[in-house]
């Protein structure tokens, strides 16, 4: 397997592999694997060069990060290690609500440190905007981290676009993070165009759809009783049988190119442009192999035309979440 492409987040030009793990899947929130089976996965991640590993204190919450800090004792040098506060759950995983206090900021950065086992984070993200909060206070405390040399780089997720440029008018931001994938265009319409303007690179999560694009289930009852896909409405009732057109479809384009539906999906995305650094997880060995795989996959013009055509921006039944007023705010 050929050795993943550089890119490059923001105008401080942070490098990152073009595929990088989000760490989610590896610890209770779409069921719990077991350990070992999520240390092979990220020990295989580095091995590939899959270097760029992201996760929350809210995945778990906080398992995740401990996870990591097992995992990366001893050769925390080999990674960008991404995380993320303020997206506050309870001890089920269910959200709390958003923190974006300027207090609040440094006792999440240290216990995400703690958790981790580092003495910095190289890209610190706010997971969630307060609504209660004015932005340029969130974003002015972790500028203090960066002075602190706690973190390396600024970044912020789920954002609209009016808060990403006041966000960055305090402190550059390295790197937005947004769902974006063949059923989830909505970045297109203008978070992307704004932060190409503004110089941020994108980091794309769920860019398979949270693993549905990929064909691997088509019923809600084969996902764990715990999994949060189960709260999605893209995944229940009338929205999960037409969105399970919506991966035959990718799958048929697939099957004809030879490639997973997985890899189809993430080669597009990739195309979109440089800046753009999706970061599918999964707690497979294999799955993990064949993702980074596709930043090797070479698409046409005339197919990447098709493929968009094929799934235009609307084409999932569903919103994204339960409650839309967490993102996008």
């Amino acid at each position: 397997m050929s050795a993943l492409p550089t890119r490059y987040l923001g105008a401080a030009r942070l490098a990152v592999p073009a595929v990088g793990l989000g760490c989610m899947s590896l610890s209770g929130m779409y069921g719990t694997p077991e350990e070992s089976i999520s240390l092979r996965v990220l020990d295989r991640a580095l091995e590939l060069g899959c270097t760029l590993l992201d996760t929350s204190d809210a995945y778990g919450p906080f398992t995740n990060e401990e996870l990591l800090g097992r995992a990366l004792a001893g050769r925390r040098d080999q990674v960008v290690l991404a995380t993320k506060f303020g997206n506050v759950r309870k001890p089920g995983g269910a959200f709390l609500r958003a923190n974006g206090d300027p207090a609040y900021v440094p006792q999440a950065c240290d216990a995400s440190l703690r958790r981790l086992g580092v003495d910095y984070i190289d890209l610190y993200y706010l997971h969630r905007v307060d609504p209660q909060v004015p932005i340029e206070e969130t974003i002015g405390a972790m500028a203090e981290l960066v002075a602190a040399g706690k973190v390396g780089h600024l970044a912020i997720s789920e954002a609209a676009p009016a808060t990403i440029r006041r966000a960055h008018a305090v402190y550059p931001i390295t790197a937005l993070q947004t769902e974006y994938s063949l059923w989830s265009r909505e970045p297109e319409a203008e978070t992307l165009s704004v932060v190409r303007d503004l110089g941020i690179g994108f980091v794309a999560y769920a860019p398979i759809g949270r693993g549905f694009l990929a064909g691997r289930f088509s019923d809600p009852a084969q996902l764990a009783d715990g999994d949060v896909r189960r709260q999605h409405p893209r995944f229940v009732g009338d929205n999960l049988r037409s969105n399970a057109g919506v991966a035959a479809r990718l799958r048929a384009i697939a099957d004809a190119r030879g490639v997973t539906p997985a890899q189809l999906a993430l080669a597009w995305l990739l195309a979109r442009g440089d800046d753009i650094v999706p970061i599918p997880g999964t707690a497979s060995v294999e799955h993990l192999e064949q993702n980074i795989a596709a930043a090797s996959l070479q698409l046409t013009q005339e197919e990447l035309a098709s493929i968009s055509a094929a799934f235009p921006p609307g084409t999932a039944a569903g919103d994204r979440y339960a409650d839309m007023s967490t993102v996008n705010r």
